[in-house]
């Protein structure tokens, strides 16, 4: 990748007619790309948006992250229209033809600049490079933006000049830089143009190929949405976060989640505000809003382990010595754990939830990636897959980097693994069993001891026997591995 891409992109001085690529940054506040294009732009501004439908099939996108993502999108181009910029729809099955049709619309539009923020997975890469050639080639000037982070990736080093691999040591550079230089600017959005070159297109409801759950009652689109949840998350739950972040029955959480992924808010709006509520530190400071702040970074250091280290994005092992364990191949199994029938009562609300609203909370994603990788034998990649195809937060990074730390083959500072108790878990985080019972229906009548285990109760058409005994499956793990793990939780 050319260092070109890594740089932040410098004022014109306004003699620019510029083309801004929106891609996960569906926004018009704190949106580097658009407010820098405003500011060199002597006229006329033009976004646009590339769908692509193969693409998105290929990397897993599910129907309700399409779902979000254009409904999304037709809200930006509401908020844009207002600015007099016009947004303007390409679709192209691949992102192998998208730098030919992105070229082909600044020409006909007379756009001399190409903006855009940079995406880290290795497909986008190699596209952007592939898009920023395309129009270097012709006279034009390509500008990329560092926005999904806080820090771009790369300029976070170790003392012997590395790429962070364990989270600890990173969270405290990130602090110490946000520290020393002060929380990132929150930019407003641009003012609105004085006239527009065009009308904008029509945003497509839906994309060919993606006819699955949406789940869109549950899931409001675009940035007013993204700001509601935020504001609502600061001034009801984030005191508590710290507390109630794993307790699966309360809505301890932000669920804001499908909103970063898309960009239709930004780290950095983010950031400021955990840092408001508080009172101005992002360290050593009030329980709740700093403890989401470490949720942020942690969303933080695996886009930058995606970047360092590209063989997560394609379907490798973050720890090459992992490549080697033999995983079970067993259909059965898989399907039962997709379908929420194992007959653990935590293990399939987790599923169900998925299921049923495209979301699943972040303590029940470890204690069902936990199960199928160490109590089923596994291979997380199945695991991964599955989730994306169903989530509507579905982010590389973050999918990855949790299915792999839960399979033990990713960035870990400890050198055993883990592997969790589902009955333990579940009495812990779900006491009363209430999660249990929203979605187990089936087990609602059980009292508090009984839900965990199911109460016993395996009656054909109710609930399914254990399909594993979890002691068994511990002591199949530890061989698998060919070492000791912690003691399970």
């Amino acid at each position: 990748m050319r260092r070109r891409l890594a740089k932040e992109a410098e004022s014109t001085g306004g003699a620019m007619r510029p083309l801004v690529w929106f891609r996960s940054d569906l926004r018009v506040h704190d949106n580097r790309a658009l407010a820098q294009a405003c500011r060199d732009a002597a006229g006329p501004v033009l976004g646009v948006f590339t769908i692509c439908p193969k693409q998105w099939e290929a990397h897993d996108w599910s129907s309700a992250k399409v779902s979000l993502v254009m409904r999304t999108l037709a809200e930006l181009s509401g908020a844009l229209t207002a600015l007099n910029i016009p947004l303007l729809i390409v679709e192209e099955p691949t992102f192998a033809g998208v730098p030919g049709r992105l070229l082909a619309l600044a020409e006909r539009h007379q756009c001399d600049g190409l903006y855009f923020s940079r995406e880290y997975e290795w497909n986008e890469r190699t596209r952007d490079e592939q898009v920023s050639q395309a129009f270097e080639r012709t006279g034009r000037v390509v500008r990329t933006f560092s926005d999904r982070v806080l820090f771009e990736p790369g300029i976070l080093r170790t003392q012997s000049g590395g790429m962070y691999t364990v989270y600890s040591p990173f969270r405290r550079a990130c602090i110490a830089r946000l520290l020393e230089g002060g929380l990132p600017e929150v930019e407003p959005a641009p003012r609105a143009r004085a006239g527009s070159v065009c009308k904008p297109d029509r945003v497509p409801e839906a994309v060919a190929g993606f006819g699955g759950p949406t789940h869109a009652d549950l899931w409001a689109a675009g940035e007013s949405e993204a700001k509601k949840r935020l504001d609502r998350f600061a001034r009801a739950r984030m005191a508590d976060y710290r507390e109630a972040r794993d307790l699966l029955a309360e809505p301890g959480t932000s669920e804001l989640s499908p909103y970063l992924a898309i960009g239709a808010i930004s780290i950095r709006a983010c950031l400021a505000r955990a840092a408001r509520a508080a009172e101005g530190t992002i360290d050593g400071g009030p329980a709740g809003p700093c403890t989401w702040i470490n949720e942020l970074l942690w969303r933080e250091f695996y886009t930058h382990v995606m970047w360092g280290f590209p063989r997560v994005s394609k379907g490798r092992a973050f720890r090459p010595e992992t490549e080697s364990i033999r995983w079970e191949e067993d259909e059965r199994l898989f399907r039962a754990w997709c379908e929420g029938k194992t007959g653990y009562p935590i293990v399939d609300a987790g599923m169900h939830q998925m299921a049923q609203t495209g979301w699943m909370h972040n303590r029940a994603r470890m204690i069902v990636a936990s199960f199928l990788t160490k109590d089923l034998g596994i291979d997380w990649r199945s695991g991964e897959r599955f989730f994306m195809r169903h989530l509507v937060d579905g982010d590389l990074a973050n999918n990855n980097g949790g299915w792999q730390w839960s399979a033990s083959t990713g960035t870990d500072a400890q050198p055993y693994f883990r592997i969790f108790n589902p009955v333990s878990q579940s009495r812990r985080y779900d006491p009363k069993g209430a999660y249990i019972r929203r979605y187990v229906p089936e087990l609602e009548r059980l009292d508090e001891k009984q839900i965990h285990e199911g109460g016993g109760l395996f009656r054909p058409g109710r609930y399914p026997a254990p399909i594993v005994d979890h002691a068994t499956a511990r002591e199949a793990a530890l061989r698998r591995f060919g070492g000791n793990s912690e003691a399970s939780r």
